[in-house]
């Protein structure tokens, strides 16, 4: 096999090890009768409970009228549920369900696993050193991301998040 030149680089790598782990968690979580872009949804709303509608799209990066149908779909099967924004009106909230509360544990068993099988042959210390250094890269992006943002105010108001 000749020599690819690209796999070492950090882009392509990174992006190829998150499609072969987004592959992998497809074919185990396949059973929870959720489509992927569903389970990426739910687990969003969890992490974001009360998040309006439109800043999940952003935080998402979703067209809104694409997360409109996901969310109607998942409303429709009981995982999530829409409620009124507090304070402005035209806002819808999200929230997950009762339902919703088991699959995301089953999910999160599921991660751990295939987390542990990707990370197999890797000392402990290997493995806190990867996320690491993962972490700072995320926190440097997104200390550029934040500075461009407060240039073009793309950014989803806290207003959008109750509570905060």
């Amino acid at each position: 096999m000749p020599h690819d030149p690209y796999a070492r680089t950090f882009g392509f790598l990174l992006h190829d090890v998150a499609r072969l782990l987004r592959r992998r968690f497809d074919r185990r979580a396949g059973t929870l009768g959720l489509t992927r872009a569903q389970w990426s949804v739910l687990f969003h709303i969890h992490r974001n409970e009360g998040v309006t509608q439109s800043c999940l799209a952003q935080l998402m990066e979703l067209q809104p009228i694409t997360l409109a149908r996901l969310v109607d779909r998942l409303e429709q099967d009981e995982w999530a549920e829409r409620r009124a924004h507090p304070t402005d009106r035209r806002a819808k909230c999200l929230y997950l369900k009762e339902k919703a509360m088991p699959v995301l544990e089953q999910m999160q068993t599921i991660s751990a696993g295939i987390r542990a099988e990707a990370m197999h042959g890797l000392s402990p210390e290997a493995c806190d050193a990867l996320l690491d250094a993962l972490l700072h890269i995320k926190g440097n992006l997104l200390s550029l991301e934040g500075a461009e943002r407060d240039q073009d105010g793309a950014a989803c108001p806290k207003s959008m998040i109750p509570g905060e």
